[in-house]
């Protein structure tokens, strides 16, 4: 995904800024504090050549924490409290991997000075704030409409939410969008839509139309379609542009539980791919087997109790094993620990239930969307499942290949049968042991909902976005909100 020339000023900017306090850092102490940080393999103007390096990978690092933290979204960018929070947030963050990885790699020259890591946190947040937050926030309002960072943007819809929108960008130039006009097939081409704009042509032309008008960026905003049709739509224009967002009321879950851009308070969603190729699933896959493997280890104490008291609550083995749906539709075999009484079959009630709650998109009546017979719950049950700890021994399925730390919740073979094609789309990745759903609201979130947070999080997935989901998840499971 190419990102907008705006936000690629900001990352060099910021990636500049982030060297120079680790510069100005070192200088401060062993110039005016008089404290010896010199190297023997001194390069360039007094720095060595290991500080120089590591100044260098520690700036990508932030960048990336300041991408991971909103910070190249336009609308972060124009306000300042908010960039503030998300810089200050990013340097915490920042701090703590500069010195877990200092003290993992021995880097003496961050262990033996204290005040170096202080000052280069303290540096670089001044530094951020002064220059960007204050300088070139200034500097790009007061020239936004003349910059050469604006981008040509389309309105794919040319109904009322699209000229809604339409509105708002054409006359919010601090955006640095520059509306050419729409795309629809309910009007010619060359036909006069909203504020002077015409119909640039038929979404099957779409090539011929970035082609002609140089347009940079799609913004879907269409009335009345399916999930269905919105989402092969999505999958046409992100073959044809490299920017594709979204304004959609089928989406409207995911502005009231994730932090999105928005353009003139409209929230848009970013749909164009963001984790592509090998290497990214292949960094995914060490987090899960690395994170799982020190789970299994330091959780060890817990399994060992609740097994035992699993044995004691009720007759019956301590794992419940069951065939649920991975990846591509594949079935394989899932664990949990057992937390209701065994019974003869299948709990027909709970099938005609959930069948009826994904076609009609139906709750039990208190918000709640997990259907289950309560009355099976053993005593440790009742608690195991509030907390989510039943779900612990699904870290051997991580292990095994077959599940991810993050990702979307596996479902059963009767509920892959009944899905609609749309919502199948969430197995084109491996199934996870939490989610985006789980943090944002565990089982008040209802099914089509779910699915939308799920197809959100695979657009979005990276190992520090896992990260983040797995460090929101303990406090969720430790307080048992949204549990049933």
């Amino acid at each position: 995904m190419r990102l907008p020339k705006l936000k690629f000023i900001l990352a060099f900017l910021d990636f500049v800024i982030v060297i120079a306090s680790f510069y100005e850092s070192r200088l401060l102490l062993s110039r005016y504090l008089h404290l010896s940080l010199s190297s023997q393999d001194t390069a360039i103007i007094g720095v060595s050549y290991t500080f120089l390096f590591n100044s260098l990978i520690f700036a990508f690092i932030f960048v990336v924490l300041f991408q991971n933290n909103q910070l190249y979204k336009i609308n972060i960018f124009l306000s300042r409290s908010a960039q503030i929070v998300a810089i200050v947030k990013s340097i915490f963050y920042g701090v703590l991997l500069l010195v877990l990885f200092s003290f993992l790699l021995k880097l003496s020259l961050i262990i033996d000075s204290r005040l170096l890591v202080i000052s280069i946190a303290i540096l670089t947040t001044l530094n951020l704030a002064l220059l960007r937050v204050f300088l070139i926030r200034s500097i790009y309002l007061k020239y936004a409409a003349n910059l050469p960072t604006r981008r040509k943007v389309a309105i794919v819809g040319a109904g009322e939410s699209g000229k809604l929108l339409a509105t708002k960008v054409n006359f919010e130039e601090i955006y640095g969008l520059e509306l050419i006009g729409f795309i629809d097939d309910q009007y010619h081409p060359g036909t006069l839509i909203h504020l002077g704009k015409k119909n640039l042509g038929h979404i099957k032309d779409l090539d011929e139309i970035k082609r002609v008008y140089g347009i940079e960026e799609l913004i879907i905003s269409i009335d009345n379609i399916s999930y269905e049709s919105l989402l092969s739509l999505i999958d046409l224009c992100n073959r044809v542009c490299a920017s594709v967002k979204l304004n959609s009321q089928l989406f409207d879950i995911l502005p009231k539980k994730v932090q999105l851009e928005s353009y003139a308070n409209v929230p848009v969603i970013e749909v164009s791919p963001r984790m592509n190729g090998n290497i990214g699933f292949l960094l995914k896959r060490i987090f899960d087997v690395v994170f799982s493997i020190i789970g299994l280890i330091f959780l060890s104490p817990i399994l060992l109790l609740i097994s035992v008291a699993i044995k004691i609550s009720s007759k019956g083995p301590v794992l419940y094993k069951q065939i649920r749906i991975g990846k591509n539709g594949k079935p394989f075999m899932f664990y949990k620990f057992r937390s209701m009484r065994i019974s003869d079959g299948e709990d027909t009630e709970r099938i005609v239930k959930m069948i009826d709650f994904m076609k009609n998109n139906k709750t039990d009546g208190n918000g709640h969307t997990k259907i289950i017979n309560e009355s099976r719950l053993s005593w440790i049950g009742k608690l195991i499942r509030k907390t989510s700890i039943d779900e612990l021994p699904q870290l051997i399925n991580v292990i095994k290949g077959e599940m991810s730390l993050v990702g979307p919740r596996p479902c059963l073979p009767y509920e892959w049968d009944n899905y609609d094609n749309w919502q199948k789309r969430r197995a084109n990745v491996l199934p996870g042991c939490t989610g985006v759903w789980q943090v944002s609201g565990r089982s008040d979130v209802s099914f089509n909902d779910s699915i939308v947070l799920d197809l959100y999080y695979i657009n979005y997935m990276s190992p520090w976005l896992d990260l983040q989901i797995v460090l929101k998840t303990i406090p969720v499971m430790i307080f048992g909100r949204g549990g049933k």
